[in-house]
């Protein structure tokens, strides 16, 4: 199986907000702050602390929020020539391909440790920071399908 796509900006960095939101620690950093926030707007409502401590908690949380959400995925996809360019992809039992007007470029599955899909994209991933996003914009239900069989009997689902 094999089509060709190009990347739509706004489904570009929602995958990138997925992406960043996977990582285990930025989870955990997401943890810590809710529960140093929570924690620090009880012990304000119940007068045993001043203001100071929730609002701070308050700012860091604004602050996580817009550097993950925004910042981001702004300066990956700014960065990053590849959402700009149109590329043709070939799933074949062996191996992913990958062609553009550059030149290109074959995986063989075992390259992949894991993957995960999202609304509009499969992410596939060479390490834990690694990854290509496949959209899925111009395919039908049947091939999103025969895609998916492809990555479950090849690649790990991430969890």
């Amino acid at each position: 199986m094999h089509f060709s796509f190009s990347y739509n900006k706004k489904k570009v960095l929602q995958a990138l907000r997925y992406h960043f939101i996977a990582q285990k620690e930025i989870r955990i950093l997401f943890i810590v702050i809710l529960l140093f926030d929570l924690i620090s707007a009880t012990l304000y409502f119940t007068h045993k602390i001043r203001p100071e401590p929730f609002l701070l908690g308050a700012v860091i949380w604004f602050v996580f929020l817009i550097a993950f959400w925004f910042l981001m995925p702004a300066i990956v996809y700014k960065k990053s020539v590849t959402f700009r360019e149109k590329f043709i992809i070939y799933f074949q039992p062996l191996y992913i391909a990958l062609e553009n007007k550059s030149g290109r470029v074959e995986w063989e599955w075992k390259r992949f440790i894991n993957y995960f899909e999202t609304p509009d994209f499969f992410h596939l991933y060479f390490s834990a920071k690694s990854f290509f996003i496949v959209p899925k914009d111009n395919l039908s239900k049947e091939e999103q399908q025969q895609i998916r069989n492809l990555l479950n009997e090849h690649v790990q689902i991430k969890k």
